[in-house]
């Protein structure tokens, strides 16, 4: 498709001279009188090059490029200039102008200069591409999954992220919220602007209103100058309410306010500023449960609640701790530059079955110290903590289980601890439980234990 160019000239014989040169090198060019002329032809279409003169009737040449700074700021602009008027050109520059040219023009001299210009515009769209890819894929590497329920993550965040609408990100504590927050940032128009992540629950109740808000000198006791809160630091790009659950109630309806005026009132004035932000939200609390409870608005939760994803427990996506175990010794690995191929099958038999309270944040921990620990080619049993080797998975925290699910609870994780310290040895690990082996291998498959392989 041709570039787009607009010759904008009060003096006609210029401007045909110009568009035909142009339009013999196979570019579309348009034709504009005046300043103002132009500036209605750009609203209306989208131009790739503006080629300008500075004093035209109605609207000069340093106002329009002026109105095309704040409304088509792809459009680069050349500033056609008398030698005399060579200083208003450079104070064009550094207004916004891409190049000038000085009058008589030299067609030559004007193809050379407009194509540089288009090529330089073209690297510039093409590294910003890259960019936002490099960057979509660094956000997204840090979310791992196959399962169905992780697919489904996946899926949701490519279909929201490119819109402005409200997420409400739910799961239970260390499964990643903040990492779905910035993949929905980073996979959006705004990623070139800034991602806020406040967390609702880590300010005191006295000052999260400062805080999100801002306020004015003399607001408050301690407010000794202007401050300027967490909504204005994300303008332009999105700002991550992390545990809104924690939001104080009196708060709530001043964020709503926020959330459907798109304004914010800094304490201390009575003034209404205008605001430009995506808002993300997260919780660990099942919000229904609080708004019924008194806890939380309702008309913010539906307001927040426009689209859901929800991170699914480990509990939920066993086949994807296997991935998450390799993502993270390679990450650790590299980072502490050692030579770690993974770990051993007893160590992954250990990792599925044990019960991540603390989620994937958890698991990675665990992962950080072993491979500080591991000065082998493989992560063995001997460099996970101790109570990984030693718990008898005992649990009495589930009082509603039957006395049958509880008992195959506990024969499933004895059984697995005696097969583990034994390196998953069938012939003495039933010696040592005194069954014969066909016994143990009937119970290892209808307890669902993964056996050696």
């Amino acid at each position: 498709m041709a570039e787009r160019i607009l010759i904008v000239d009060d003096e006609q014989i210029i401007r045909e001279s110009i568009a035909f040169i142009l339009r013999k090198e196979g570019y579309s060019v348009s034709e504009a009188a005046n300043g103002k002329e132009a500036y209605d032809k750009i609203l209306e279409d989208a131009f790739d090059v503006v080629i300008t003169d500075l004093e035209m009737p109605e609207m000069k040449g340093i106002e329009l490029l002026e109105k095309i700074t704040h409304t088509s700021p792809q459009t680069l602009v050349m500033i056609i200039t008398a030698y005399g008027s060579l200083e208003t050109a450079i104070d064009a520059l550094r207004q916004g102008a891409s190049d000038y040219i000085l009058k008589p023009v030299e067609f030559d001299e004007l193809l050379v200069r407009i194509r540089r210009l288009l090529e330089g515009k073209k690297l510039l769209l093409e590294n910003q591409v890259l960019k936002r890819e490099l960057q979509r894929e660094y956000e997204f590497s840090s979310l791992i999954g196959k399962s169905p329920a992780m697919l489904k993550v996946f899926d949701t965040i490519q279909q929201v992220a490119p819109t402005d609408s409200t997420v409400l990100i739910t799961g239970k504590s260390g499964t990643g919220k903040e990492l779905v927050a910035r993949a929905v940032h980073f996979s959006s128009r705004r990623a070139g602007k800034p991602i806020i992540t406040v967390n609702c629950g880590a300010i005191p109740e006295t000052l999260i209103e400062s805080e999100l808000f801002g306020h004015k000198k003399g607001a408050f006791t301690g407010a000794v100058s202007d401050k300027v809160g967490y909504f204005k630091a994300a303008e332009g790009g999105t700002l991550f309410l992390d545990e809104i659950s924690e939001m104080p109630f009196q708060l709530q309806v001043k964020l709503l306010r926020a959330l459907e005026q798109k304004e914010i009132i800094p304490v201390g004035t009575s003034t209404a500023f205008s605001i430009n932000v995506r808002f993300l939200a997260s919780t660990n609390r099942d919000l229904k449960k609080e708004v019924e409870a008194g806890n939380f608005r309702e008309d913010l939760y539906y307001r927040l609640n426009v689209v859901e994803v929800h991170l699914p427990p480990l509990a939920e996506r066993p086949d994807d701790i296997p991935l998450l175990v390799e993502h993270f010794v390679d990450k650790y690995r590299k980072e502490m530059r050692k030579n770690i191929k993974g770990v051993e099958n007893d160590v992954m038999r250990l990792l599925l079955h044990h019960e991540w309270k603390g989620e994937v944040r958890e698991l990675e921990n665990i992962i950080e110290r072993s491979v500080i620990f591991c000065n082998d080619d493989t992560i063995s049993a001997k460099h996970l903590p101790e109570f990984f080797t030693s718990e008898t998975f005992i649990d009495f925290a589930e009082e509603k289980q039957s006395l049958e699910q509880a008992i195959n609870d506990f024969e499933r994780r004895y059984i697995f601890t005696i097969l583990t310290k034994n390196g998953f040895d069938k012939e003495k690990v039933a010696s040592i439980l005194k069954i014969s082996v066909p016994t143990l291998y009937r119970r290892i498959k209808d307890l669902n234990i993964i056996a050696a392989e």
